[in-house]
């Protein structure tokens, strides 16, 4: 397949998945932008989109940008997937409808209320132990002591799996994120332990190993019901697993280093905590977009931008561009503001395939920024922060923190 020239649509040659634009892909998103609505990405002979419009136009018409040819560059018309295609993210409709539902309802609001009080106490807990009884000022790993901790303390026990083996779930995630992506360096450095991470994943999601109560035993639960098939009961926990973790992770080490380079909006935090710590997690997924990128593919030849997008082509979609497009955001979509309105933001995805785990995510940052602010007067950068780099994911690998005790 030739790349589409749209009508002279502009062709940029910047690989996206090369670790300078990984570590660093705003000046690209810039690029990206300011090009026009639709780019061809010559790297890969695919077609990208990274302004607002036309990435929340895709992701909200399933029926002309279908996920189900694989949300990363491999496309399931021609390609074998390398694990069963998620029931979630790689599904359309109809045989998306009956998962997707079954798991609104385990994660919606309503249902997580349960929880809150035990992932209040236990952000309470963990702020405790990594302060200690101190005063003054402390300087700590935000991501190995709070963002990775907290998630892995709390969500593998919603889920019910097993304490062994937990410390897979973050590798396993990072492999599967990477493996959107061209195969590249990132990829082969996770194909060693790949089948075994595989391997561990499918067996945490048989019913037999879940402790009653938690999500994944709701989910075979559903199946007994008819709700769906026992042979999708394992694939919905799987997806649980697969993408219940290190988006958290990383939405919440996006939070911690927005504050401690805003100042400002660390006082208006602790100002009113119960109001602002969910509009600051939504905005700091907005301003740093954990999942950069995703792809679907043309279900048939599309007008959109002013050009037409061939049938049977990728199209890249640049989360991370779309949530700082001036055109939506103002002339400071760049900078991290809780008077701002973030709802819209596209870090989530939008449409049917929008992330179903979403709620909990925030609860988790709810119940952590909650515990932080009752501790914390103030936080700033110890050491540039240091990013781990992944093809979907704005990842961290440490985020010195240096912080003030109240």
């Amino acid at each position: 397949m030739s790349t589409p020239t749209l009508g002279h649509a502009p062709t940029i040659e910047t690989d996206p998945f090369c670790d300078e634009v990984l570590a660093d892909p705003i000046p690209l998103q810039r690029e990206l932008r300011a090009a026009g609505p639709v780019v061809a990405l010559s790297t890969y002979d695919i077609l990208a989109f990274a302004r607002y419009e036309q990435v929340h136009a895709a992701l909200v018409d399933w029926q002309g940008f279908q996920s189900g040819a694989g949300v990363g560059l491999a496309n399931f018309r021609t390609e074998q997937p390398w694990r069963p295609p998620s029931l979630l993210l790689e599904t359309d409709p109809p045989h998306h409808d009956a998962p997707r539902r079954v798991l609104q309802k385990i994660l919606s609001p309503r249902a997580l209320r349960r929880l809150r009080d035990k992932w209040f106490a236990d952000a309470e807990t963990l702020v405790d132990e990594v302060l200690g009884d101190r005063t003054g000022v402390l300087e700590l790993d935000g991501v190995r002591e709070l963002t990775e901790s907290f998630p892995l303390r709390v969500f593998p026990d919603a889920v019910g799996i097993p304490k062994q083996g937990r410390e897979n779930l973050l590798p396993y995630g990072d492999h599967l994120f990477n493996a959107f992506g061209p195969r590249n360096h990132l990829v082969e450095a996770g194909e060693p332990r790949a089948g075994e991470l595989s391997e561990w994943t499918s067996a945490q999601c048989r019913r037999e190993v879940l402790e009653p109560g938690g999500f994944g035993a709701d989910i075979w639960a559903a199946a007994d019901r008819g709700d769906i098939l026992f042979e999708q009961a394992p694939l919905i926990v799987r997806s649980l697993l697969s993408a219940g973790v290190d988006t958290t992770v990383h939405g919440l080490s996006a939070v911690l280093h927005a504050f401690a380079t805003h100042p400002d909006q660390w006082a208006r935090l602790r100002a009113g905590p119960a109001a602002a710590a969910r509009i600051a997690f939504d905005e700091a997924v907005r301003w740093e977009s954990p999942v950069q990128v995703f792809f679907r593919t043309a279900t048939r030849d599309i007008e959109i931008g002013g050009r037409t997008v061939p049938e049977g082509h990728k199209i890249l979609m640049f989360l991370g561009a779309a949530n700082r497009d001036e055109e939506r955001w103002g002339a400071d979509a760049d900078r991290f503001d809780l008077s701002r309105d973030p709802s819209g933001h596209v870090g989530f995805g939008m449409g049917v395939h929008q992330c179903v785990g979403q709620h909990v995510a925030r609860l988790e940052a709810e119940a952590l920024l909650t515990a932080l602010a009752r501790r914390v007067e103030h936080l700033e950068p110890a050491a540039p922060p240091r990013r781990h780099l992944n093809n979907t994911l704005r990842s961290w690998e440490s985020l010195p923190l240096r912080m003030h005790l109240a």
